[in-house]
């Protein structure tokens, strides 16, 4: 982030916070609300404003925003909880989800559904509305939905190579055919431009047919050292260490730069995230557009997800309010302006397949794909302890295998035994 946006940032932040001063309780029969969120400046921008409209039609409820860094997010939201000083709402994302969701802190909306006349949960997409349902109860009512399914391919590249631009039906072959005719070496032999880059090293798990666990809603045993899971570990490590199409993290780092600015000067051909590269893209000069993660060479399909919901906590003193206002910040109009500036998928369907996302003309063109997408995601395992788990076992080992210093399946055979210890144990 640039110094002049992260002036501007903390700026508006504090603003934001602000507004929540001396609000605690309802005055002149007006009610207010505080809604907790995390955000770059654009989003915070977006996310006040978008339900603008909605406030002016209701006077009686006052919508205070409270800004909250991402970083540490759950854990400053349960210290204002144990506090006394908690939101009436938070905005939370499939991961954080699970945090609060184990600790029992959120109420279950189902009583304020059934007896709403206008809102349906069949207005969404199944899979996010899931994620957001714990034993029957929904604790939460999903925003957006992000699958990690874009591989954004830089177009002015491919039409150097003479390569046609890949499809949604292409396969993990066709990634390594294109990034291999892509990735550029100079004279001394060092590598000038890069075919292919992608942190989502889960997607050649799901996709192979292989798993981190037995059971994403409740996981009891680990996977990682399944056959299909162990495969795909080690053909995303083969990009970097056997056909040298894709650089490291450390080799990143040492560039100097951001992955997507690589992208847009032509040193990244292509490279695997979520939608919500989008508006930085944006702001470059060059022809790209997105496609679907490719399907295994067996035809399978699928990928890692995230997305983000808004949650009413229990120590809210104004329920009926809080309602209201998560089905205005979930309403199809603030999720058409996050459509718009091409942050975030729609969770709401209808939206979703609107101008305001799969008609939209702005770049991506093919963005409309992530429509289908949404059919093949995983989430990570819900368990309170998943987090530690992978910092403390996955990624340490698999940090050695993608730098090259031991197989996929020498690794987890270190990681499933803490793994499967982990799971079984009764002391969360």
């Amino acid at each position: 982030m640039k110094k002049k946006q992260l002036v501007y940032f903390f700026l508006l932040s504090f603003l934001v916070g602000l507004t929540g001063c001396g609000q605690n309780a309802s005055q002149d029969g007006i009610t207010p609300i505080k809604v907790a969120f995390w955000g770059s400046p654009e989003e915070i921008d977006i996310i006040t404003n978008s339900i603008k409209g909605w406030q002016t039609e209701h006077p009686q409820i006052k919508i205070i925003f409270e800004h909250t860094p991402y970083t540490g997010y759950d854990s400053k939201i349960l210290t204002r909880i144990a506090g006394g000083a908690a939101p009436d709402i938070i905005a939370t994302e499939v991961d954080y989800f699970v945090t609060f969701a184990s600790k029992n802190v959120l109420e279950e909306l189902a009583p304020f559904i059934e007896k709403d006349t206008v809102f349906s949960q069949k207005d969404f997409f199944p899979t996010i509305l899931h994620r957001f349902t714990v034993d029957g109860k929904i604790l939460a009512i999903p925003r957006d939905v992000a699958p990690f399914a874009c591989v954004f391919y830089n177009k002015d590249l491919f039409d150097k190579a003479g390569l046609s631009y890949p499809t949604d039906d292409w396969t993990w072959d066709d990634l390594l055919r294109y990034a291999r005719a892509l990735t550029k070496k100079d004279a001394t032999g060092h590598i000038t431009q890069y075919g292919f880059y992608g942190w989502a090293w889960q997607n050649f798990v799901y996709g192979n047919g292989g798993a981190l666990v037995d059971s994403v809603d409740k996981p009891t045993r680990t996977a990682i050292d399944d056959p299909k899971t162990v495969q795909g570990i080690q053909f995303y490590a083969d990009l970097v260490n056997l056909y040298h199409v894709m650089p490291t993290p450390s080799t990143l780092s040492n560039l100097g730069m951001g992955v997507d600015l690589m992208f847009a000067s032509g040193r990244l051909a292509m490279f695997l995230s979520g939608i919500w590269e989008t508006p930085g893209l944006r702001n470059y000069n060059f022809h790209w557009d997105v496609v679907m993660f490719p399907k295994n060479p067996q035809g399978m399909r699928a990928f890692g997800s995230g997305g983000s919901g808004y949650a009413m906590l229990k120590s809210s003193q104004h329920k009926e309010e809080a309602w209201e206002v998560i089905k205005a910040l979930t309403g199809a109009g603030g999720q058409a302006e996050l459509a718009k500036r091409g942050l975030a998928q729609p969770s709401r369907i209808e939206v979703a397949q609107s101008d305001s996302w799969a008609k939209n003309t702005d770049p991506p063109a093919n963005k409309q794909m992530l429509n289908q997408a949404v059919n093949f995601v995983t989430f990570s395992p819900f368990h309170p302890k998943w987090r530690e788990i992978n910092d403390k076992y996955i990624a340490p080992q698999l940090d050695l295998v993608f730098n090259g210093k031991q197989t996929a399946q020498e690794a987890v055979q270190k990681i499933a035994p803490h793994i499967n210890a982990v799971l079984q144990s009764h002391d969360l």
